[in-house]
Order: C-alpha cells, then sequence, then structure tokens
C-alpha cells in the first residue's frame, strides 16, 4: 500500500508542478495579434450635439447623445444615450404644422445608408399634444433616416388619447402619422372624463 501511496502522491505533484509551469509562461506570453489589432473609433464625441438639414434648407433631425464613436473602416457611429428629434418632411405645400418626433434610447448605431438602430428602453414621443399617438415604448427600433419611417419586429407598446395597446411588429410613418401593428395582443380603453 505505501508505494501505491507513494506513487500516487508524485504523479499529484508532478501534475502539479505541470500545471504551474504552464500557467507561468502563459503569464509572460506577450498579447497576441488579434488584441493588438482590435478596432478602435476613429474619432469620439463627448456630448454630441448635431443637426442635419434637407438640400431645401429646411432641418431634417437632430441628434443629441453623451458619447458618439465613429468606426470608418466599419462605415459606423455608434451612439450612447441618443434623443433624435425628427421632423416629419414636407409634403407639397401643406398648411398643416408639421411637430417633430422625439426618440431617445439607451444606444444607437448609425450606418453608411442612413439607417438607424435603437436599443434598450427605447421611447417614441409625439410634440403633438393633440397626436392619436402619444407614445411608443419597446426595447429595439429600426429608423430609416431618408424616409422617416420606423419599424420593429419586437413586442411595443403604444399609449394613445384614452388607450394603451400592446403587440409586436410595428411600421410607423413619421411624415404621415401612419401605423400598423403586425400583431395585436391587446387594447385598454381609459374612461375620458369629459
Amino acid at each position: 500500500m505505501t508505494r501505491i501511496n507513494f506513487l500516487a502522491l508524485l504523479i499529484l505533484l508532478l501534475g502539479a508542478m505541470a500545471y504551474g509551469i504552464i500557467e507561468w509562461r502563459n503569464s509572460h506570453i506577450t498579447p497576441d495579434d488579434s488584441i493588438e489589432n482590435e478596432l478602435t473609433p476613429d474619432f469620439i464625441a463627448e456630448a454630441l450635439k448635431s443637426d442635419t438639414y434637407t438640400q431645401l434648407g429646411q432641418l431634417s433631425y437632430s441628434v443629441v447623445a453623451d458619447r458618439m464613436e465613429h468606426y470608418a473602416k466599419l462605415e459606423v457611429t455608434h451612439f450612447e444615450s441618443p434623443n433624435y428629434i425628427l421632423y416629419p418632411k414636407n409634403n407639397i405645400q401643406t398648411k398643416k404644422k408639421n411637430y417633430p418626433w422625439k426618440l431617445s434610447a439607451k444606444e444607437a448605431t448609425l450606418y453608411k445608408n442612413n439607417r438607424v438602430i435603437l436599443n434598450h428602453r427605447v421611447h417614441l414621443t409625439a410634440t403633438d399634444e393633440n397626436s392619436l399617438i402619444q407614445e411608443i415604448h419597446c426595447k429595439y427600433l429600426e429608423l430609416d433616416l431618408n424616409t422617416n419611417i420606423i419599424s420593429s419586429d419586437q413586442t411595443v407598446m403604444v399609449q394613445g388619447k384614452d388607450f394603451t395597446m400592446y403587440g409586436s411588429g410595428l411600421i410607423i410613418d413619421l411624415n404621415t402619422k401612419q401605423m400598423t401593428l403586425t400583431e395585436h395582443v391587446r387594447t385598454t380603453y381609459k374612461k375620458n372624463n369629459s
């Protein structure tokens, strides 16, 4: 028995020494090329405020963000805590006032084709107090800045005048205020006190 115990102890010590040598060698290895080639932003902006205008000189949208990182190689811009103000495109000399929409999220990514993906606590608010749709809450939205069309395939909550609607899949044209809900789950109506 003592010979078996001695061999077991010897194997355990050799294993521990081998493990120690491997760990010691790994701690002295320089970072490999993949870490050195990690993408770094081409420029960073803190407390960003930017206005974008149409070719006719009308304000198209504004964005305010806590932080912005631009990656030229990827043709991507990442925003932290972005707040967009979206102005509807004027239809042929309409006399109606076009109220802007406010859109916020925890983060957003702008792609080269003017498509924005907004994630985490996405909140769309109408500034027109007479708008049928007042607020939309969800986790994910896609915004096309060229057309002002918003879409999502996620669960959404739509709050309006005297109602709250739940569903999934959403397309909104902010210029015409037309909304399509792909799957309606339920609607709750509030009693109007007027």
